[in-house]
């Protein structure tokens, strides 16, 4: 490697647990590609007060860090802490990307621009509805305004907690066709497309957030987990010859957006792509 020529770019991610994120692979290498140097670095933080969240953002002008991404559980927690917000982060009021410029943080959401993106890929320009959204935390919200970008889709939002779907539906009334579901079963019913946007089914939770009888050929499922990459809900959904996509289109177009902002330049999608399933396919089996 070349010394004393360009100093890398500083790139992280805040979140917890964050081990087996495949963030860093994915940065350096769309780096590498560009002719530029990266170091991604995971900075776990269990258990973050809005304190010490404030003490790690006001570090990284100082530091020198170009950028972070922000993971479970703070996507959130972030928000009033920031100096400025894209218009996609402010109506999704959540942010997974924090751009540093002038010593100022600029929260942004790729996870929506990502998942309109992967799921155009995936299922085509207008995929079928109505869908059937499980979560309406962080990614559920993002996952809720990339779906209210397609024309006349139906959107039925399911919560754990009511109050937390009932806040997205608020957020989004005027924007999308989104109706609030009390139970799963109510969602799915008839919907043609489902989305995980729950921690449910990432390792070391086996669980589902959809009742496998609930599921049919005739539908679509995505999820937004990617460890495991074959979460239990998609790994049924194939086994019944249901089309699926999996976590790793939103993690790749995530990220894709993500580096954009960083940087400046446009990563390759390959390079990417290569990192993610050689991080992720350790674990695969």
């Amino acid at each position: 490697m070349a010394h004393g020529h360009a100093r890398p770019i500083l790139l992280g991610l805040i979140g917890a647990p964050i081990a087996h994120s495949a963030s860093p692979a994915m940065h350096e290498a769309a780096a590498e590609a560009v002719g530029l140097t990266a170091h991604y670095q995971l900075i776990d933080l269990p258990g973050a007060d809005a304190a010490q969240l404030r003490a790690v953002l006001g570090a990284l002008a100082p530091i020198g860090f170009a950028g972070v991404n922000v993971t479970f559980p703070y996507k959130e927690a972030v928000l009033p802490l920031l100096d400025a917000l894209s218009p996609g982060a402010r109506a999704v009021s959540a942010v997974n990307t924090i751009v540093v410029r002038d010593g100022r943080l600029i929260g942004h959401n790729t996870d929506t621009t990502g998942f309109a993106r992967a799921l155009v890929q995936a299922f085509g320009p207008q995929p079928d509805g109505p869908v059937a959204l499980v979560g309406a935390g962080g990614v559920g919200k993002a996952v809720a305004v990339a779906l209210a970008q397609f024309p006349g889709l139906e959107v039925r939002l399911v919560d754990a907690d009511p109050a937390k779907a009932a806040a997205v539906a608020a957020a989004l009334d005027g924007h999308a066709s989104l109706r609030v579901c009390r139970r799963i079963e109510e969602a799915v019913e008839g919907a043609r497309g489902i989305v995980n946007g729950t921690p449910v089914g990432m390792l070391p939770d086996r669980g589902t957030p959809v009742p496998f009888g609930l599921l049919h050929p005739g539908m679509w499922v995505a999820d937004a987990v990617y460890s495991p990459l074959w979460t239990p809900l998609l790994t049924e959904a194939a086994r019944i010859g249901a089309r699926t996509m999996t976590g790793r289109e939103l993690a790749i177009h995530q990220a894709l957006d993500a580096f954009a902002l960083f940087t400046g330049r446009a990563a390759p999608a390959s390079a990417m792509e290569r990192a993610f399933d050689r991080a992720v396919a350790p674990r695969a089996a």
